[in-house]
């Protein structure tokens, strides 16, 4: 039996650093994790609620009515004027897909799956639990001759918030058809571009595929969007042949999104009002600390997109860690995404308004 070499969970390292912060006399402003904070909306509470009575098992496939919300989502705020409705698939939140898509495409030893240099822990762990290679990709030709059975792209990234441009996403499309490389695109936090000379851009965007999805799959969640992230709730789409594979492999293994939970999916992506009001949240959020950290003398890189602020001091990242430790706040180190993160933390916005004023304040005493 092959036993499984995974890399110790990264957040454990950071439990002397969270006791450290935890001691400060006003508590502990967390914002290590992009766990939401705010209210799930009444939208999504009242669909959950009246699809409470549901005594039979769920569609793998989803219903209806939550692929066709879906595929009017990606039209409606995305641009996807070709998104279909029979190539879109539920998941039990994105985490899980992410770690087990490779598995489901058939990807095994020898192969090699091509991730971001600074990257989502999981997108490795997926690798690895199919048994293939994980390879760090800054760029194409990074890669050499070797062939790639499957690319992550992440943008807006976590953890840097670096937006890729159109244009850079039809490159990555264009190299991936030439090799017979599946390109997956996660784009969780694609609702929250902050720079509106590079608005993220989704890769089933016809800008981006020449209005074609074949050999192309595209991640979303409503974790962040409707703060929906205890619902586990999120959706793949794109090239329907491998939408089918996902399919058939997910019906044998049971993987099904509770019926109340689609019902809720379907009424959060109906509605528009409630994303545009947590956005507003965030961007303040995000001009206030932003604002701090450079006021203590701090530098924010990227940072175009998403829900994180990626900071660095010059300096080793765990030390920077510690400086927010000792002043009750608790940030994650960019070592934790990779090599190429050792000199940066990971900034989150996902904190009540209270506790982002707490942070500033700390913040200002600092600087």
């Amino acid at each position: 039996m092959r036993r499984l070499d995974l890399p110790d969970f990264p957040w454990d390292t950071l439990a002397p650093y969270a006791d450290r912060a935890r001691g400060h006399p006003d508590g502990v402003v967390d914002l290590s994790v992009g766990t939401p904070v705010d209210p799930v909306p009444a939208v999504v509470r009242t669909a959950l609620a009246e699809a409470g009575d549901s005594p039979g098992y769920p569609a793998t496939y989803g219903t209806t009515a939550l692929r066709e919300a879906a595929a009017e989502w990606m039209a409606r705020r995305l641009g996807v004027c070709h998104a279909d409705p029979a190539a879109v698939l539920p998941l039990i939140g994105a985490k899980e897909f992410i770690a087990w898509l490779p598995m489901l495409l058939g990807a095994g030893p020898g192969d090699r799956v091509g991730i971001p240099a600074l990257a989502y822990p999981t997108y490795a762990v997926g690798a690895q639990l199919a048994g293939a290679q994980p390879v760090a990709v800054d760029g194409t030709v990074d890669v050499g001759p070797a062939r790639l059975a499957l690319l992550w792209v992440n943008s807006p990234a976590n953890p840097t918030g670096r937006v890729l441009p159109a244009v850079h996403l039809r490159k990555i499309v264009d190299w991936c058809r030439e090799r017979g490389t599946i390109v997956v695109s996660d784009e969780c936090y694609i609702e929250f571009g902050w720079d509106a000379e590079i608005p993220p851009t989704s890769i089933l965007h016809p800008d981006v595929c020449g209005g074609r999805p074949d050999g192309i799959l595209a991640v979303h969640s409503l974790s962040k969007r409707s703060n929906m992230a205890g619902y586990r709730a999120g959706f793949v789409a794109g090239d329907p042949q491998l939408v089918g594979r996902l399919l058939e492999v997910r019906k044998h293994a049971g993987m099904m999104v509770p019926a109340p939970v689609q019902a809720a999916m379907a009424a959060a992506l109906r509605d528009d009002t409630h994303v545009d009001e947590q956005r507003l949240r965030y961007r303040r959020r995000r001009a206030a600390l932003w604002q701090a950290l450079e006021a203590a003398g701090m530098t924010v890189e990227h940072s175009e997109g998403g829900l994180y602020l990626w900071v660095t001091r010059g300096e080793e990242c765990w030390r920077t860690v510690e400086w927010f430790a000792e002043r009750g706040i608790l940030v994650a180190p960019g070592a934790f995404y990779g090599p190429a993160g050792r000199r940066h933390v990971r900034v989150a916005l996902t904190a009540t308004d209270e506790r982002i004023a707490a942070a500033v304040q700390r913040l200002g005493a600092a600087g």
